[in-house]
C-alpha cells in the first residue's frame, strides 16, 4: 500500500510507521519499495498478510487466528558487503470497545447487508467444502476400484462406517413415511390457505350487507308487500 499526500490531511493526528503488503515473505521487490517511506518515518515497519498460510496450533492466541507478521528493516554486513533486509520482529494486538463493536457490525453484513445475509454465505460456503470433499471421496474410491490408486483399508473402512451411519433415504418404508408426512404438511398448507380465503370472503359478504343497509336507510327505493306477501294491485297502488 503506498502512501500519498492526502493520508495527511484525513488523519492530521496520527503519524506514520508503517506500510503492509500480501505475499508470503518478503522479497527484494519489497525492499525496493521500502524505501520510498524512509522519508515519512525513519524506520517504517513492514506487515506482511498472509492469507493462505496454515498456522499451526499453539499457545499464542495471536500465531492461530491472524495469518501476518511484522518486520522491521536492519543492515546486514555480509562478506564485507551491506545490505537491507528484514527481520521478523514480536507484536501483540490491543483492540478498543469502539473497534470490537466495528469488526461484529461488519461480521454481521454491515450497510450493505443483512444478518441473514452472512448466515446464509456462511452455510454456502459450508456446502461448498462439503461437496468438494465429497467429490474427492468418490474419485478416490473409483480409483480403487480401477486400480490406479493403492488401497488404504483403514481410509475404506472409515467411508464404509460413514455410508453405514446415513439415513436410509431409499429404504421403501422411510420413503412410503416421507411421502405421507409431505402430503400431511401440503394438506395442512392448503387447508391454512382455504380457511384464510374463506375468512376475506366473509369479510367482504359482511362489508356488502353493511353498505346495503345504509342504502336503505337513506330513503333508497323500496317495494311495499301486499297483503299475504303478495304485490300490491294497480288499483291499491293509485290510492295506496
Amino acid at each position: 500500500m503506498l502512501t500519498t499526500s492526502s493520508d495527511k490531511q484525513v488523519f492530521p493526528s496520527l503519524e506514520f510507521i508503517g506500510w503492509y503488503t500480501v505475499a508470503p515473505k518478503p522479497t527484494a521487490r519489497h525492499i525496493a519499495y521500502h524505501e520510498q517511506f524512509t522519508g515519512y518515518c525513519s524506520t517504517p515497519l513492514l506487515l506482511v498478510l498472509q492469507p493462505s498460510l496454515s498456522l499451526p496450533g499453539g499457545s499464542d492466541i495471536n500465531a492461530q487466528s491472524l495469518p501476518f507478521k511484522a518486520y522491521e528493516p536492519t543492515v546486514e554486513i555480509k562478506e564485507r558487503t551491506s545490505r537491507s533486509v528484514f527481520i521478523e520482529v514480536p507484536y501483540n494486538v490491543e483492540t478498543g470497545e469502539a473497534e470490537r463493536i466495528a469488526v461484529d457490525w461488519t461480521a454481521k453484513g454491515g450497510g450493505s447487508g443483512t444478518s441473514l445475509e452472512s448466515h446464509l454465505q456462511t452455510q454456502r460456503s459450508a456446502v461448498k467444502m462439503l461437496h468438494e470433499r465429497i467429490l474427492l471421496l468418490v474419485k478416490y474410491v473409483a480409483d480403487v476400484v480401477a486400480g490406479t490408486t493403492k488401497k488404504d483399508h483403514d481410509v475404506l473402512r472409515s467411508l464404509a462406517a460413514l455410508v453405514a451411519s446415513l439415513p436410509a433415504s431409499e429404504n421403501k418404508a422411510f420413503r412410503e413415511e416421507f411421502d405421507t408426512e409431505y402430503e400431511d404438511v401440503q394438506l395442512t398448507a392448503f387447508l391454512s390457505s382455504l380457511t384464510k380465503s374463506t375468512n376475506i370472503l366473509n369479510d367482504l359478504v359482511d362489508k356488502h350487507i353493511v353498505l346495503t343497509a345504509n342504502r336503505e336507510d337513506r330513503g333508497g327505493p323500496r317495494r311495499r308487500m301486499g297483503r299475504q306477501g303478495t304485490m300490491p294491485e294497480w288499483g291499491d297502488r293509485l290510492h295506496g
